[in-house]
């Protein structure tokens, strides 16, 4: 299984990512820990998470995703077997959310500590804040790697124009600069990365971590229908997939499907995994079942014909 390299912060990692959304929501400790030791068992590294995760479930308070993975660390001393992305900036709360110093300062502190660690492999700007100057966040972020807090630093959620001039804030006052993009990418949401950030990505030669690879679960092939919406605490987000371009594309991955004998999850990730400038699609599982489907995605070699099976079926 490959390597592939996040931007130019030396961060190495193998072509699919784990969504550490999960834990905490729909995987208690003992299954997350369970995900994570196969996780790492099948050699894969990137997990990814934030310290928001998950402040929406009635009686967290966020950070519950950071404190499972800190107590697996502890438990399973596996910190180098590892790279360990997180993310600041969602509210959490009064007076906690955006990309001040004050507060990315405070933030790091408080996700080193629910995560048990010294560093964080790489730091992520959750969303955009307007309201703070870019000089202000970049160099704020540039301290935290001088301190070694940090290794590098990466973004979502970003439009093009305001990452291109994140990376010319950087550039122009020396501090370290975004290494990679997270955007919502998938068979289905395709317009808002391909149609800027992607060139751009690759122009600055950015890693890009893929979320909702898996639209929702859509893309698993479990939803075909408006009655099959109720199946997951997911569904009601999915109804939106239910079209004629969603069957076609669930169409397209059927056949791909067959053809390699592998899931329609594992066709979905491995198309993003074939797609120009794509480091790791992140996705979530809630058994180590799922988990081993999702990542066969890193081992099969689907033909042009699948790929352009797939894009054509696909197309907006």
């Amino acid at each position: 299984m490959e390597d592939r390299k996040i931007g130019k912060s030396g961060l190495t990692v193998k072509p699919f990512a784990f969504g550490g959304n999960v834990f905490g929501w729909t995987a208690d400790e003992k299954r997350s820990f369970e995900l994570l030791d196969a996780f790492v068992d099948k050699d894969f590294n990137l997990v990814d998470t934030a310290d928001v995760y998950s402040y929406w479930v009635p009686g967290n308070r966020g950070g519950e995703s950071e404190i499972i993975i800190g107590n697996w660390l502890k438990k399973t001393g596996k910190r180098d077997k590892i790279v360990l992305a997180t993310k600041v900036g969602k509210p959490m709360g009064e007076g906690m959310k955006g990309l001040s110093k004050k507060y990315i300062n405070r933030a790091v502190e408080a996700s080193l500590k629910r995560l048990q660690t010294d560093y964080i492999d790489l730091y992520q700007s959750h969303d955009d804040d307007k309201d703070t100057p870019l000089a202000e966040t970049m160099q704020a972020f540039d301290q935290l790697i001088k301190e070694g807090k940090v290794r590098a630093i990466g973004a979502s959620n970003f439009k093009a124009n305001r990452l291109a001039e994140a990376i010319k804030v950087s550039e122009d006052n020396g501090f370290a600069a975004y290494q990679s993009l997270q955007p919502e990418y998938n068979l289905y949401d395709r317009e808002g990365f391909e149609a800027e950030l992607q060139k751009l990505c690759l122009e600055k030669d950015l890693g890009v971590i893929t979320y909702y690879s898996l639209a929702s679960g859509f893309l698993t092939g479990k939803y075909r229908s408006a009655d099959d919406l109720n199946k997951s605490q997911r569904g009601g987000g999915i109804k939106k997939y239910l079209d004629n371009r969603g069957q076609n594309i669930l169409k397209a991955l059927d056949e791909v499907a067959a053809k390699h004998n592998v899931p329609l999850a594992t066709v979905s990730v491995a198309w993003l995994i074939a797609q120009p400038g794509i480091t790791a699609p992140i996705a979530s599982a809630t058994s180590v079942a799922q988990l081993t489907d999702i990542a066969k995605a890193a081992e099969i070699k689907l033909s042009k014909d699948d790929i352009d099976l797939l894009s054509h079926a696909s197309e907006y």
